[in-house]
């Protein structure tokens, strides 16, 4: 379920601290119920997810996802710049002390996105190429019943006006294909770990 910006912007997330100047783009409700100490487990599962990838599930959802990917390719607007590695290391540059020494998050393998930094309620990496600086940020909210559940927010700071059209030209990629689709493959995945996450408890809490 998408939210409105503020279910992101009034909660006291750090993120707010180093990417002030980014815009908030897409906010989303996860289909992960579970416990207040369950954020790990949802950053373990986003970290195998990135590395392998996210496809479509469906015939409109993998044609979506195919025209999105050759049309970066075509107009390379998924390339890195030569500065890629400056850009990255810019927000990370702007952690306070206790985040920058505190832990970094999951590596995300050949990803495009680097974690930032990880705590016991939110988790933030960063990606660039040449059209737009971005940030995914995961929450642990309390979900209204007693529970929690996991909150996605995306920060984007387009680069100049090829960076704007870029954004408004894979708006329609993001809202029928990709957002569907990777929040359906979240929420399965996060059901069939659920033993897995339960059975972890019991044996912290010597059962």
């Amino acid at each position: 379920m998408r939210l409105p910006r503020t279910d992101h912007t009034e909660r006291p997330w750090r993120i707010h601290e180093i990417a002030d100047d980014f815009t908030v783009e897409d906010v989303w409700a996860l289909p992960t119920p579970g416990g207040p100490d369950d954020l790990a487990w949802l950053v373990g599962q986003f970290a195998e997810g990135m590395k392998s990838g996210v496809k479509g599930d469906g015939f409109v959802s993998r044609a979506l996802f195919a025209v999105r990917w050759r049309l970066g390719a075509l107009f390379g607007w998924d390339e890195p710049e030569s500065d890629t590695a400056g850009r990255r290391a810019e927000l990370r540059d702007r952690l306070p002390t206790d985040l920058r020494d505190g832990p970094r998050g999951p590596d995300l393998g050949s990803s495009p996105f680097t974690s930032l930094y990880q705590r016991e309620d939110e988790w933030a990496a960063e990606m660039a190429n040449k059209t737009v600086r971005a940030v995914m940020h995961i929450g642990w909210v309390p979900d209204g019943a007693g529970g929690h559940r996991g909150q996605m927010a995306v920060l984007v700071k387009p680069n100049g006006l090829l960076g704007s059209l870029y954004m408004a030209a894979i708006k329609p990629f993001r809202y029928l294909g990709v957002y569907p689709a990777l929040i359906r493959s979240i929420g399965r995945e996060w059901e069939a770990n659920a033993a897995a996450r339960g059975s972890a408890s019991r044996n912290a809490n010597g059962e």
